[in-house]
């Protein structure tokens, strides 16, 4: 797939290396394999800069984020870990859909990546 923002296929490819790095982070300390499946799934979907990609991938992440924060709240000394990188989570999300640069790189047609021009 073509990139229209070199930087913002750059920056998306951080977010996506991130996600992976939590996913092992999370299952060293008692996640699953599966998160890291979903994560570098994410990782790769940030790379082909297809339209809408990462408002999706933002979404998702918030729901993530608000899904366990209440759990995380409840002891904040022992979630510390957890609530910084719901922190982290959220800024990724925001940038994904405020950053310019990201923004440029998100507008690759689904058309042409199914092959139909």
């Amino acid at each position: 797939m073509k990139t229209n923002n070199q930087q913002g296929r750059a920056a998306a490819l951080a977010v996506g290396i991130y996600f992976i790095a939590k996913s092992i982070l999370n299952l060293i300390l008692g996640g699953s394999f599966i998160d890291i499946v979903i994560a570098a799934a994410e990782a790769a979907l940030l790379f082909t800069g297809l339209m809408f990609i990462n408002y999706i991938i933002a979404a998702v992440t918030v729901l993530i984020v608000l899904k366990h924060l209440k759990n995380n709240l409840s002891a904040p000394s022992e979630n510390i870990i957890y609530l910084i990188e719901a922190a982290i989570d959220v800024i990724c999300a925001v940038f994904l859909c405020i950053g310019k640069n990201i923004r440029e790189h998100f507008t690759n047609k689904w058309t042409a990546f199914f092959g139909n021009k």
